[in-house]
């Protein structure tokens, strides 16, 4: 009934928080019997992880299960709730067996806690046992965790910052946050610049790449991990871009999964992954923004970015309910003569913390930038070098203090051996 399908190895996460990989392109059919697991289930396929699995759901338990595949060939996994007897269960199990295509996955779902039960389930071949009342992330944990090598380390983490408007200085804000997190925590981390057209993450690094992540876009069909590296430019030790080449010669009208094979391929290899996501709006930018880790709204303390702002986070809140909200981080803060919105009003209205609040210092930015460097080359001891160390450590779960040494490309490196093996 079960045949191994691991995933690729995946990598330590920054922090001591499990990652639940986003599920592949599956088929998942639930058959439960009571409301309440039903509901659980409805809200596992409604999930973002779930977004590339095709499921459905419905009542009836494992005699419906056994009926629906009389002589209909069965999906990948098949989730089955049961409230009766093991007698009963295990003599539906074994008829559904007969009819279970090679590597279909079962996973049950029961309401007695039975050690001999659930040695008897595993070993006739079911996947994984699960007790009710279950919580939502308990099922795409357990689901995700079928698609996932044995011993593989946790996923890589992905955090998306975009401006609630143009000009609120995002990008700055996400190259010296990926800086921070590669630096000051030790994180090996890439920077993903977005914006294809005219992304400025190659000046704010000081980099000229010739390649970078519009090769990785336009020609999918050469994407993996050995590609990727000769993709990303060094920043320093633990920080390398994949930059945007800031080129008119083609229009950027992506895909809305553009870019899903790139951030999964991401995620496998490097502990922290940074999207300087530009100020468009698209299918391909909602579905970035919603499937990432976390997200950092960068905002100025305007009526404008208040407003933008608000119809962001309320969207992540309604299309993330399994996953933390929306960090909001307030840019510019102090710029001379322009009225402003006091950050505890902001935070009031959006419902939200400001996770942090950055002074306007237009020497210290504008020194920065026009010599492609970071805050922290400019000005280490500053607080607006702390400001960014805040935000790295919050988003990472990280604290300040550096942990061992390890290479920006050892994942890479040690997948590629264990490909060639």
């Amino acid at each position: 009934m079960d045949k191994d399908q691991a995933s690729e190895t995946q990598v330590e996460a920054p922090s001591n928080e499990i990652i639940i990989a986003p599920l592949p392109r599956i088929t998942l059919q639930a058959f439960c019997e009571t409301p309440g697991v039903a509901a659980t289930m409805q809200a596992v396929i409604a999930d973002r992880r779930m977004d590339k699995a095709h499921a459905r759901i419905q009542m009836g338990g494992p005699a419906a299960a056994v009926e629906a595949f009389r002589s209909a060939p069965t999906p990948n996994v098949i989730v089955v709730e049961t409230v009766s007897d093991p007698a009963t269960l295990v003599r539906h199990l074994e008829t559904l067996s007969e009819a279970c295509d090679a590597g279909t996955k079962v996973v049950v779902v029961g309401h007695v806690n039975d050690v001999q039960l659930y040695r008897d389930l595993i070993r006739r071949g079911v996947s994984e046992y699960l007790i009710a009342p279950l919580g939502t992330l308990d099922i795409l944990r357990t689901l995700s965790e079928l698609y996932v090598a044995p011993g593989a380390r946790n996923l890589g983490r992905i955090i998306a910052v975009m401006g609630a408007k143009g000009g609120v200085g995002a990008s700055t804000v996400s190259h010296n946050v990926a800086w921070a997190i590669a630096r000051n925590l030790d994180a090996s981390t890439v920077i993903v610049d977005l914006d294809i057209a005219f992304g400025t993450a190659g000046l704010d690094f000081n980099q000229d790449p010739p390649q970078g992540v519009a090769e990785a876009v336009f020609a999918p069909e050469r994407l993996d991990a050995n590609f990727l590296d000769r993709l990303l430019s060094r920043c320093s030790e633990n920080l390398a871009l994949l930059a945007a080449p800031a080129m008119l010669d083609r229009t950027c009208d992506l895909s809305e999964d553009a870019f899903d094979q790139l951030f999964d391929l991401l995620r496998a290899s490097v502990p922290c992954v940074v999207l300087d996501v530009p100020h468009v709006w698209s299918a391909w930018v909602k579905r970035a923004l919603i499937s990432a880790d976390e997200i950092v709204i960068v905002a100025a303390p305007e009526l404008a970015s208040l407003r933008n702002a608000k119809n962001l986070i309320d969207l992540m809140r309604a299309g993330r309910a399994n996953d933390s909200g929306a960090r909001l981080v307030l840019n510019q803060v102090g710029l001379p003569k322009r009225p402003e919105i006091d950050a505890s009003e902001f935070a009031k209205a959006l419902n939200v913390e400001v996770l942090s609040s950055i002074p306007f210092d237009a020497q210290l930015f504008g020194t920065a930038a026009n010599n492609g460097q970071m805050i922290a080359e400019v000005q280490a001891g500053g607080k607006v070098n702390e400001a960014f160390v805040q935000i790295a450590s919050a988003l990472t779960g990280r604290g300040e203090a550096k942990r061992g040494k390890r290479g920006l490309f050892e994942p890479l490196v040690a997948k590629l051996k264990r490909r060639r093996a």
